[in-house]
């Protein structure tokens, strides 16, 4: 009897293969895509070049399978060569209540029960430990609606968000340079996979003046720029925080939020995420935000912003690039 899933592992054609995961997945045949995964992950260690058609039989499970399998292939650190982790795959096209009761380790159903959270599904009653992703487990009513990633069969997408229209504008001199007391790194972790597993740069420094002089010190001279609200601010940073850039590994909108959260408290000079989110909301609006474009930008990953808080008379820039 003849074996085509054999012939196509055994002669390594990737290809081929792919398509064998696309019929399965187009006939709803999850157990025989399972086998495929297995057979695949077999060969791996005979030394076929293999894992690819094994990854992307996994992804197709987390994305369209029934909750049960979709549960079975989720777990962290799951994804890592396709376009995002498989827990965010798997919330994108599963309610929180029918993962639940599958999911066993608590970070995976942390961070899933966020993803839901974020895109809309009450999981207030759920039972999350709150210090795996501490914020809270519904948006606030100062945080905007958060762009989420949008996956399908070949492809996936992370929209940003429609952003305030920017004008050139001259800047003046630099601002004095200060040495960073927790914000402007607070800022680079937003877009630490940028530099850390891709290919792209960032900046980010604090200076005694303004949002302007801020920017200047980086090193632009003419700048698109707008001031934004703190929503529109947040939601870019939550959007950076989210990704892994061009090559680096994608991190969830869940961890973005993380990240935006606190640099936002390290910008109002909290040690930690306040109790009362609803102060942590309202302080959030004393602040001056900024997004501005040195006007080079061609494709690929970018943020640039800038914060000022008048009062303090203190202001921070980040600049981050990562091409394709």
């Amino acid at each position: 009897m003849t074996d085509p899933l054999r012939d196509l592992i055994e002669g390594s054609d990737l290809a081929g293969l792919v398509r064998h995961v696309e019929r399965l997945a187009r006939e709803r045949e999850w157990d025989g895509l399972v086998a495929l995964r297995d057979r695949c992950r077999e060969a791996v260690e005979r030394g076929k070049q293999v894992w690819a058609p094994a990854e992307y039989a996994e992804y197709r499970l987390a994305l369209d399978a029934p909750a049960g399998y979709a549960a079975a292939v989720v777990a962290d650190g799951k994804g890592r060569y396709g376009p995002g982790p498989l827990w965010e795959v798997a919330a994108s096209t599963h309610t929180f209540a029918e993962l639940d009761p599958l999911l066993e380790a608590p970070t995976v159903r942390a961070l899933v029960a966020h993803e839901r959270a974020i895109r809309g599904e009450d999981v207030s009653g759920a039972d999350i430990d709150p210090s795996i992703v501490p914020v809270p487990l519904r948006l606030e009513v100062w945080e905007p609606t958060y762009p989420v990633a949008v996956y399908g069969p070949d492809r996936a997408d992370f929209p940003e968000t429609e952003g305030t229209s920017m004008t050139w504008t001259e800047l003046g001199g630099p601002a004095e340079r200060e040495a960073d007391d927790g914000p402007a790194d607070a800022l680079l972790e937003l877009v630490r996979p940028w530099w850390e597993d891709s290919s792209g740069h960032a900046e980010a420094v604090q200076v005694r003046g303004d949002a302007f002089g801020a920017i200047r010190a980086l090193g632009p001279r003419r700048v698109r720029i707008a001031e934004v609200p703190p929503d529109e601010a947040l939601a870019v940073m939550v959007w950076a925080g989210a990704s892994g850039g061009a090559h680096g590994r994608r991190r969830g909108t869940p961890v973005g939020r993380v990240n935006a959260w606190w640099a936002v408290a390290e910008l109002l000079g909290y040690d930690e995420v306040p109790a009362d989110t609803t102060e942590l909301g309202d302080e959030l609006a004393t602040l001056r935000w900024f997004r501005w474009d040195p006007g080079d930008r061609v494709g690929g990953w970018s943020l640039h912003l800038a914060v000022e808080d008048p009062e303090d008379g203190v202001a921070w820039a980040l600049t981050a690039v990562d091409m394709r």
